[in-house]
């Protein structure tokens, strides 16, 4: 097998760090995340220019994933039940020859932090930790196909906090946890991160890690997404 050594230029920061949770695509939740940079790569030279752009294409390592040995040419995507295979070049998943994820995020700003230069970005579907590979721009006038075609859409349901869910992220305050994260949790919990042979149990309780915060959700027999409780880890 022909192989090439790609360097890892960055790390992705991200308050999700298992793949539970994790939206499917981007763009799907506005969290905000940030990546710094390795030397050389983390030049403001690099940088100069870049918020000219409102959107930029990441590359990065799915580092999550197991090695596997020998190429497999069809998947099990999660979205159709985990049942179905279709040819992994026909699909999104994770599981590729190359371990390599694309993605478009918001750009926010480029800021420097006790000397670490920071890029700041908005609607990542990468974990905590991710390896980056590469940043480039992206071109609306190039990039952005108006009559593509695609079989898939995200499933959002209508999540909420329950009393008890409320009493405990008031509780949880000091563990930086603001208004803010509030939302960012209960849109997540909106893209229903179950996977789909699962998306029709209700009253089942799933558990999804943010921050340092573990938060349980069930379904209930409307379809809605019930944050039960906040636990800190």
């Amino acid at each position: 097998m022909n192989t090439h050594t790609l360097p890892i230029i960055g790390q992705h920061h991200s308050p999700l760090s298992q793949k539970f949770g994790i939206p499917r695509q981007p763009n799907l939740v506005a969290i905000k995340s940030h990546i710094t940079f390795y030397p050389p790569f983390d030049n403001p030279d690099a940088f100069v220019g870049i918020d000219n752009y409102s959107h930029l294409w990441v590359l990065w390592h799915f580092h999550h994933n197991k090695v596997q040995d020998d190429f497999r040419p069809q998947v099990r995507p999660p979205r159709l039940g985990g049942n179905k295979k279709l040819g992994v070049f026909a699909t999104r998943s994770m599981y590729r020859p190359s371990n390599m994820g694309l993605s478009v995020v918001a750009f926010d700003k480029v800021e420097i932090v006790d000397n670490k230069l920071m890029l700041h970005i908005m609607g990542a579907d990468m974990a905590d930790g991710t390896p980056i590979l590469d940043i480039k721009p992206y071109l609306a006038f190039a990039d952005g196909v108006g009559n593509a075609l695609s079989f898939d859409k995200p499933t959002v349901r209508i999540a909420k906090f329950s009393e008890q869910a409320e009493h405990d992220f008031y509780h949880l305050k000091n563990l930086h946890l603001n208004q803010n994260d509030k939302q960012l949790i209960s849109d997540l919990i909106a893209q229903d991160p179950r996977v789909a042979y699962r998306q029709d149990e209700i009253n089942t309780i799933s558990t999804m890690r943010y921050k340092s915060v573990d938060v349980d959700f069930v379904m209930n027999e409307q379809g809605v997404m019930v944050i039960q409780a906040l636990r800190e880890i």
